[in-house]
């Protein structure tokens, strides 16, 4: 694979990472020199010194994006996608934790085995175990649930086709399960091996909370793949099997009273008329949302995020 004609584009989306910002700068120009490449440092409201460093800084790679408030990494991820120029995109986070010497590697494995994206495994990961503990149960549950087998989706070193990449629909918290989202979106996704290293400087903004943020993300995630045109499949099918359970047990009480016994007082008649309303909001529901689904496609131009600024340091260098 020839990267001299290639152009790359590298979006970190940042949050209060001032003491990082030099030697990550420093470090993707090192690990790149010679290509033709773009740094876009999406600031997510950072409440530090963040932006004020990068201006200073003036490299004439970087593109700095700054968001309105903080809208959370996702969104602060989706801004730089959009944003993207390169025919390959790498995603990586801020902290200094992810080496750009792996990128090189990571988009020649991508090219020769003919990926549309490649995931990095964390190698000898050097996190405490409240940040390994939701990553583990995020990557097993993907497992059992979905056919990728991806050993690392907690990784956010990663590197896309561009219309791959540009495919992806980012908000609330889902920049976790990038990859998985590609997947179910069609593409072809590989792992290799990549450094890891200790966070120097800042903190994490991760902890245990962050297992339950997994879980119902992965839930809503399956929801997407299996339900999401069709909404009323899952809930209008729920919604039919309560409706004919109530059904029946209020026909079975139905006969009872008629054969003259008593039935005022059995919690089966409560049951069955609560399994009857149950079935009936389901259904409508899944109608609602239906409808719902319909609308989101008609207006898919709206974006999670709104961007204060955009600096582009080689442009203001010319």
């Amino acid at each position: 694979m020839n990267l001299r004609n290639t152009f790359l584009s590298i979006v970190v989306p940042l949050y209060n990472e001032e003491g990082n910002i030099p030697q990550l700068i420093k470090n993707i120009n090192e690990a790149l020199e010679g290509l033709d490449y773009e740094i876009i440092l999406v600031d997510d409201f950072s409440t530090d010194k963040t932006v004020s460093i990068i201006k200073k800084l003036k490299n004439s790679k970087v593109k700095l994006i700054e968001l309105r408030k903080n809208y959370g990494q996702s969104s602060a991820l989706a801004a730089g996608l959009d944003s993207a120029l390169g025919d390959f995109i790498v995603t990586m986070d801020g902290d200094l934790q992810n080496d750009p010497k792996d990128i090189i590697p990571m988009l020649q494995k991508l090219h020769d085995e003919g990926w549309d994206v490649v995931v990095g495994i964390r190698n000898k990961r050097q996190d405490s175990f409240l940040k390994k503990l939701p990553s583990k149960i995020a990557n097993f549950l993907i497992r059992k649930a979905t056919k990728l087998n991806i050993k690392d989706h907690g990784c956010a070193l990663k590197v896309f086709k561009k219309e791959i990449a540009k495919e992806l629909n980012l908000y609330g918290e889902m920049h976790r399960f990038i990859g998985l989202l590609a997947y179910l979106n069609g593409a072809r996704v590989g792992e290799t091996n990549v450094r890891h290293h200790h966070r120097i400087h800042g903190k994490s903004k991760y902890g245990m909370g962050r297992v339950f943020k997994v879980v119902n993300d992965i839930l809503l995630i399956l929801f997407q793949r299996n339900y999401l045109h069709k909404p009323l499949y899952l809930l209008g099918n729920l919604g039919i099997l309560f409706f004919l359970i109530g059904a029946i047990i209020n026909i079975y009480l139905l006969v009872e009273k008629i054969m003259g016994n008593d039935i005022g007082d059995r919690p089966l008649l409560i049951l069955g008329v609560l399994l009857l309303l149950v079935g009936v909001q389901l259904f409508t529901t899944g109608i609602a949302i239906d409808l719902q689904m319909r609308t989101y496609y008609e207006t898919q131009n709206t974006r999670p995020y709104k961007i204060k600024e955009i600096t582009n340091f080689d442009k203001l260098k010319t």
